[in-house]
């Protein structure tokens, strides 16, 4: 028997051993899912045992799904790059994918022992700091044994699958990180589906481990579980700390680093398989632009070598070519983009010089290359018309304010972007873009505003498909995590919406449900602050897409109206004291207002038109007390929440310092 080093404490061990031959049905998992890490180990593959010093056998296995493409011909010639692996870390947003990613870079000497570092180090976007979320995927990797690990960190949130979706064309294997105490989360079933699609290894990480409430057995069975409702037959299970650079093979017996999660992504994740000889081919992936370097593309080399100051052909799934040359070219060390001058087959890079490279093109040899299957993503499901800025106040404070400078920035997103799109709307000044969902747009609509442009948006609708005359609308999963004293408000404000209740359980021994809904993608929006509003702000939500179904029928989505300003100017206290008592106010003293504007929420459905601006009439009589005037604190809408607020006939204002909302002057309904 083989025997080969793990770490100081472990040792690993091959054995031929094989299991029954009824061991891939569920019934023999549910019957032995407490003994057995895997899911499932065909009679012909070795079974990976470790032997710990305290002699516990715990069996673990390493190969690929079942779902994998069957091995053709062409790809028997194929090799195995033994000194690198590709991966990307994959999890629902808020499970710890970037914390992990941290620890990974800092235990592998990346970074100096005295150098300064900030938390979340791949959230470098301003916009990610400050929500806390990955929006865009980031390239890295480390040295591990002598092996390169690159390593790529995608978003959480659903919104953003169609970056996790591209990434997966240039990664062997996942690391699916799941949290703790909360198990597998909707975005966790879609990535982990998109990944076993695609034939990679998966290496389930159970994340957060020291946490008090932790339940790693729950954990490790639900996402058990979720491998068998996806046809998969593999799981490999390391828990982690994140936080505290620690992992290990069962949650009691962490080590003191992440030594056990390097070796199982080298003996678990299969190196890259290259075609060391064949024509140059690399699928371009991802695309960055700097100012000096222009536009750089990001892709993992199929086959052949690629050389700096290369010439090289650009062709796309039609069948069309063109020709360019690489100017620069980079691959990925440490946290860095180090200058190469020839990458071989396996690796990531990054190439300069092709201006308009697209993703999904393939840079391929300049005689024989040929053009790889294009990047495919999932179709938009919610839209918004974007159209120029026509309040009073338009051009103080944009940079960019003409339907010509709007025009070519939203094109341009489409360049980097691909689960977004883009058209014409009805007038030359519109424009309908199509997003995965709101915070997909909303995040585009912010990225612009700091840039400098002024536009202005309308309510987010959902896309509608036509089948067989039949209207058919998306549907999402919603998943609700709320206390059990607000339980009934959130079930009543989900029935509204159309949602069907599918799964309860209880969370932990916080008195927390977790209830499941099917529900239709127009019941979410402006769904999170009613929900929020109705748990005293102790729910959480989260949601994935799920399908297209039949249309659920009409449902009101906002009970009350909108208190509108009816005259411009700048509002008074005295005028806002009477005005608070018809509703909640989002502007205080002093505000600049114009006619048309939303200025609060009425108490009562219908608008009501109010004058803010008025002042105090003056008299000769000399008052021995003045009036003391005490005012509600107004409303602080962010943009998420004005997006979530607005109706058919309302838009929002967007400018790089304000964000407001008004009537449609084209919708104009008559207020009460």
């Amino acid at each position: 028997m083989e025997k080969m080093a793990l770490t100081s404490q472990n040792t690993l061990l091959f054995s031929s051993t094989s299991l029954p031959k009824n061991s891939s049905s569920p019934l023999f998992f549910s019957k032995h899912r407490n003994k057995l890490f895997g899911l499932s180990l065909s009679s012909s593959k070795p079974t990976l045992r470790i032997a710990s010093r305290n002699n516990n056998i715990n069996p673990i296995k390493c190969s690929v799904s079942e779902v994998t493409e069957p091995i053709t011909e062409e790809k028997r010639k194929l090799m195995r790059r033994a000194d690198i692996r590709n991966i990307a870390i994959v999890a629902h947003v808020d499970h710890g994918k970037t914390t992990l990613v941290d620890a990974m870079l800092k235990q592998t000497k990346v970074f100096r022992d005295n150098q300064t570092v900030q938390e979340r180090i791949m959230d470098s976007n301003d916009l990610e700091r400050e929500r806390g979320i990955t929006i865009l995927s980031k390239n890295t990797s480390v040295t591990y044994k002598d092996a390169k690990i690159n390593i790529i960190d995608t978003p959480g949130h659903s919104d953003f699958g169609g970056e996790v979706e591209r990434i997966l064309n240039m990664v062997e294997g996942i690391l699916l990180v799941v949290d703790s105490v909360e198990g597998p989360m909707p975005q966790t079933r879609f990535v982990l589906k998109k990944a076993l699609e695609f034939g990679h290894a998966v290496v389930v990480v159970v994340n957060k481990i020291d946490r008090s409430s932790a339940r790693p057995e729950f954990v490790v069975n639900s996402t058990f579980e979720l491998f068998i409702e996806l046809n998969a037959t593999d799981e490999q299970v390391i828990y982690a700390s994140g936080i505290k650079g620690k992992a290990g093979l069962s949650p009691e017996n962490l080590a003191e680093d992440l030594g056990p999660l390097f070796e199982t992504i080298m003996r678990c994740i299969p190196g890259p398989r290259i075609d060391k000889d064949g024509s140059l081919q690399m699928l371009v992936t991802s695309t960055e632009y700097e100012g000096h370097k222009g536009r750089i593309a990001i892709g993992r080399l199929e086959a052949g070598v690629l050389e700096k100051g290369m010439e090289v052909k650009v062709c796309t799934s039609e069948d069309s070519c063109r020709y360019a040359r690489v100017s620069e070219l980079y691959v990925y060390e440490k946290f860095f983009r180090v200058p190469a001058d020839r990458v071989e087959a396996g690796d990531i890079c990054a190439v300069c010089g092709i201006s308009d490279i697209q993703i999904g093109e393939t840079i391929a040899d300049k005689l024989t290359g040929k053009a790889l299957p294009s990047i495919k993503v999932e179709e938009p499901t919610v839209k918004m018309a974007f159209a120029i800025n026509t309040s009073p106040f338009v051009g103080r404070e944009g940079k960019y304010v003409t339907s010509r400078n709007l025009r070519d920035r939203l094109y341009r997103e489409l360049e980097r972007n691909l689960a977004m799109k883009v058209e014409d709307g009805e007038t030359a000044d519109t424009f309908i873009v199509s997003g995965r969902g709101t915070l997909h747009i909303t995040i585009l609509i912010e990225n612009m505003r700091r840039e400098g442009y002024e536009f202005m948006v309308g309510p987010p609708k959902v896309i509608n498909k036509k089948v067989n005359d039949k209207v058919l609308e998306p549907y999402e999963i919603a998943t609700v995590e709320v206390p059990e004293e607000h339980m009934g408000a959130v079930v009543e404000l989900l029935g509204k919406r159309r949602g069907q209740m599918f799964d309860m359980q209880g969370v932990g021994s916080e008195g927390t449900t977790l209830v499941k809904y099917k529900i239709p993608t127009r019941g979410l929006l402006g769904l999170r602050n009613a929900i929020l509003t109705a748990s005293r702000g102790t729910a959480i939500l989260n949601t994935v897409f799920d399908c297209y179904g039949p249309w659920a029928g009409d449902m009101s989505t906002r009970d009350l109206g909108s208190l509108v300003a009816f005259e411009g100017g700048t509002s008074t206290s005295y005028a806002i004291a009477s005005s608070q008592e018809r509703g909640q106010m989002f502007i205080a003293p002093g505000t600049e207002v114009y006619k048309g504007q939303i200025i609060g929420i009425h108490q009562r459905p219908g608008d009501l038109a109010l004058n803010v601006c008025k002042k105090k009439a003056a008299t000769n009589i000399r008052s021995n007390k003045e009036q003391s005037v005490i005012l509600d604190t107004p409303l602080d809408y962010s943009l998420d929440d004005c997006i979530e607020y607005i109706q058919e006939d309302e838009l929002v204002e967007i400018t790089p310092q304000s964000i407001r909302m008004s009537k449609n002057p084209k919708l104009a309904k008559k207020g009460r």
